[in-house]
Parts: C-alpha cells; sequence; structure tokens
C-alpha cells in the first residue's frame, strides 16, 4: 500500500514538472507567438461579361399591304455578341447584350423572287435576370426584358427607297455558365426576340408598297464567361 502510494506522488510530480516546464518556455526570453490570422475573405464582385458566338434565326413571316397574300422571308447569320451583366444580389442581375447582324429580306408566296433589299439590325436588349445558385459550379438562369432594334446601312434591290422603322419589341431568356473557377466559364443562352417593324418602298414603276416585318427571331449563342 505505501509503495503504491509513492508511486503515485511520483506520477503526479512528473506531471506537474512537465506543464510547468511547458510553461516556463513559453516565458523564455526572446520568444513572441503571434496569433495567425485567418485569410481575408474574397471581395464579390457584381461584374460579368460575356463574349458568344450568336446565330440570328428570324422567323420568315411579314407582308406587303397591297399585295394580298404576301410573306416574306429573311437570312439567317452567325455573328459576335458581347454582354455585359450586373448582379444586385447573387440571384437577382442585369443583363444588356450588344450585338449586330446582317439580314437579306427576300419576297415569298405571290411576290417570290423579290429582293426587297438588305439591311444591318442592332438590337440592344436589357433583361432583368433570376439565377438559380444551389447547383454547384452549374449556375442556371431565366430573364425577361425589352428590346429596341436599330436598322441601318439598308441597301435597295427590287424596292427603290426601302426602308425600315426602327421598333421595341420584348425578349425572352434561357442559358446556363459552367464555372470552372470564380473567374472563367462557359455559357450557353438562348433568347427569343417578339420583333415587328414597319417598312415602306416603291416598286420599278414607281407604285409605293408598305407592310410589316415579323421578324421574331431566335438567338442561340455560346461562348465564354469571365467573372470579375
Amino acid at each position: 500500500m505505501r509503495g503504491t502510494t509513492t508511486l503515485g506522488r511520483a506520477a503526479l510530480a512528473a506531471a506537474f514538472l512537465s506543464i510547468a516546464g511547458v510553461a516556463g518556455a513559453a516565458d523564455l526570453p526572446g520568444q513572441t507567438y503571434e496569433p495567425v490570422a485567418a485569410p481575408a475573405p474574397v471581395a464579390w464582385s457584381p461584374w460579368q461579361i460575356r463574349l458568344r458566338a450568336l446565330a440570328v434565326i428570324p422567323n420568315d413571316k411579314g407582308s406587303v399591304d397591297q399585295i394580298p397574300g404576301s410573306d416574306l422571308s429573311y437570312s439567317n447569320s452567325v455573328t459576335p455578341e458581347l454582354d455585359i451583366t450586373y448582379f444586385f444580389t447573387p440571384n437577382i442581375a442585369a443583363e444588356l447584350i450588344l450585338g449586330t447582324t446582317y439580314a437579306k429580306i427576300e419576297g415569298d408566296g405571290p411576290i417570290s423572287g423579290l429582293d426587297a433589299g438588305d439591311t444591318w439590325i442592332l438590337p440592344p436588349t436589357l433583361t432583368l435576370q433570376y439565377h438559380f445558385t444551389n447547383f454547384g459550379a452549374f449556375k442556371p438562369y431565366v430573364g425577361a426584358g425589352v428590346n429596341y432594334t436599330f436598322f441601318y446601312g439598308t441597301e435597295n434591290d427590287d424596292l427603290a427607297a426601302f426602308d425600315i422603322d426602327n421598333s421595341f419589341g420584348l425578349a425572352l431568356q434561357v442559358g446556363a455558365d459552367y464555372m470552372f473557377n470564380e473567374h472563367w466559364g462557359i455559357n450557353l443562352d438562348v433568347k427569343k426576340l417578339f420583333l415587328s417593324a414597319d417598312w415602306d418602298g416603291s416598286l420599278a414603276d414607281g407604285t409605293y408598297v408598305s407592310g410589316d416585318a415579323d421578324l421574331d427571331p431566335w438567338l442561340i449563342g455560346a461562348g465564354v464567361t469571365y467573372k470579375f
């Protein structure tokens, strides 16, 4: 019994000396211990840009008021597009889409073979978007907004004094980004513009003609995303 007590006291003394030695080492002159600071959080930026290749596919609809049953068709095109996005919150953003393309306008139906003319189209579009943030690197979104289309550089073919009025339209949008890291990703985007414009001109004999150009194009884009 006495031997057990002696062993217990020796173990307790050894433990005490060990703790004292650690405390004494911590207080040795010339040694300081600074707390390790946590890494600073990365600042969140609300800005994002994308560069896409954009396919513009109009619906072949339109008319000449003076020729019953007439119709119009428009050429498809591929063009570069830049868009700029500002995030108000991680979910809510506004996007401005910028790009221009070229279209050839021809007659269909009873005016088949008529080359009305060519025009450049600039349809800046502003959409308000909702971004889903619960799918990790995959970030889908939906949007809706307005566009104002400028027709410029119009050239006459079979119609003289051919002119197309600028026009407002509505836009619907769905798309997704896949982000490889916090800055870079790839994007797929589909937009539908509801776009109808008035036009007028004259035939070779001087007859005045006018009508509607109902383009209503699909805009299908793919490209790269960069988030600041």
